[in-house]
């Protein structure tokens, strides 16, 4: 018997967005090794659960590290709307994260004002174009933390 796509978070729907599509069909399929985004930028898998749709769904991301967690940018390119997947996160804190071999459920949240300063520069300094986006928009883009629950 199989698993209806979305119903379940280890079978989620995985981003539409053809490239990004495959660099998840790739990231699952290789455990991380590949696809390599840029050298030196990191990605990984975060699965979330649709606030309207029930459905789990799943995006590759570029992260950082900071003291056992992992750390991402809701910054959808500098446009002026968050992402989907932020919106679902802030709804449902439980979120499923693939980062190379290691799966794991976390809990997310929004970075607080006194905590954003010294993640955003740790994101910026993996991936500088975030600063760029962070012009071309008027919100303000958040940092997301992702605490691993466990393994």
């Amino acid at each position: 018997m199989s698993i209806e796509p979305g119903t379940d978070p280890l079978n989620p729907i995985d981003n539409d967005t053809a490239w990004v599509a495959t660099q998840i069909a790739e990231y699952v399929a290789t455990d991380g090794a590949s696809p390599q985004f840029r050298p030196g930028v990191p990605l990984l898998l975060l699965t979330v659960k649709g606030r309207q749709s029930g459905a789990w769904r799943r995006t590759a991301l570029i992260y950082g590290e900071d003291e056992g967690r992992f750390v991402v940018v809701a910054s959808r390119g500098g446009a002026p709307r968050h992402p989907v997947w932020y919106l679902n996160l802030r709804e449902n804190s439980e979120v499923y994260v693939q980062v190379g071999a290691r799966r794991f459920r976390a809990t997310a949240r929004t970075a607080s004002q006194e905590e954003k300063p010294d993640l955003w520069a740790k994101l910026v300094a993996i991936y500088p174009e975030y600063a760029d986006y962070q012009t071309k928009t008027d919100r303000e883009i958040p940092v997301v933390i992702l605490d691993p629950l466990d393994d």
